[in-house]
């Protein structure tokens, strides 16, 4: 999935030799959590808005090289992976840099999420599992090859939760009668967690889409 077309150029980078002033000015007027610095537009790293109250504004950024944070993505980086860094990083906003670390704009979390949303694991009609095994027991291999034994196809599967070596897998599926693939999976001793049968789920899913685009519109 391509996410060229998410980069932002209407956000500023500040070169280290500039007085910090700018950046205490940029994060007084934005939500963002991080800002760019460059040399001669090569990525320096990024100062964090948490901070912000160390900043003294007649000060080189130069001299707060200690407090850059260095995460970023490349034009290359997949869209699974850039909802990672954000996530690690507890960030709104993430440099793109091309291959020589040259600065390029800016990922903004709501776009990439609204690009997570736009696949068919949400946008395509089926149902919802969650599954459990022991995580030397499990296979994607074999969870598709359960699915598709019931005539269903896998939309798409995500590891949510991994502890005590017991991994949890939510697999979108595109059927909405999951009793005869919950009952093939407990055959193959997978646990089922959860699982979209019912009026209810469809109604919550609702009301937890409603909620999310209340958040993205924010």
């Amino acid at each position: 999935m391509e996410l060229h077309s998410q980069i932002l150029n209407n956000l500023p980078v500040f070169e280290v030799s500039e007085t910090m002033d700018k950046v205490i000015g940029f994060f007084d007027q934005t939500t963002c959590s991080h800002v760019a610095i460059t040399d001669n537009n090569v990525f320096l790293g990024v100062l964090p808005e948490n901070d912000l109250a160390c900043f003294e504004a007649d000060k080189s950024i130069n001299d707060f090289r200690h407090n850059f944070e260095h995460f970023f993505a490349t034009n290359e980086t997949s869209w699974l992976d850039v909802l990672e860094i954000f996530a690690r990083n507890e960030a709104n906003i993430m440099p793109v840099l091309d291959a020589d670390k040259r600065f390029l704009g800016y990922y903004d979390l709501t776009d990439i999420v609204g690009v997570f949303i736009a696949t068919p694991f949400f946008t395509e009609p089926g149902g919802i599992l969650v599954i459990e095994k022991g995580a030397k027991d499990y296979s994607m291999s074999e969870i598709g090859q359960i699915v598709e034994s019931n005539n269903a196809k896998v939309l798409g599967a995500f590891i949510t939760e991994s502890q005590n070596d017991v991994v949890q897998v939510t697999l979108k599926i595109s059927s909405t009668s999951l009793n005869e693939v919950s009952q093939t999976f407990r055959r193959y001793n997978y646990n089922i967690l959860f699982g979209n049968s019912d009026d209810q789920f469809l109604e919550d899913l609702k009301q937890r889409s409603a909620y999310l685009d209340k958040y993205l519109n924010v």
